[in-house]
């Protein structure tokens, strides 16, 4: 088994977030495809979470399967969005 995996996330593209970036890490970690797995939510994607509630809840599934989510702070202030993020 592998044992991390970061998973950039800079697309502002819906379709990019919910079929290959959500998709696959929720995948590999319900499948431990890897032990530990961490999402970072950096530029246009911050402000994309920010607006779209089917996507806010897909991120609180992941969170409650155990991979760490985290966002890049100069990217939310940058997009007006840190307070929506937190």
């Amino acid at each position: 088994m592998n044992d991390k995996l970061v998973i950039l996330w800079t697309s502002r593209d819906r379709e990019v977030a919910l079929n290959m970036v959500f998709m696959y890490a929720l995948n590999a970690k319900i499948h431990n495809w890897w032990k530990d797995l961490t999402l970072i939510i950096w530029g246009p994607s911050s402000k994309l979470l920010s607006e779209d509630e089917e996507l806010q809840d897909y991120i609180s599934k992941m969170k409650e399967e155990g991979i760490d989510i985290v966002a890049c702070k100069a990217c939310s202030n940058n997009y007006g969005v840190t307070e929506k993020l937190e």
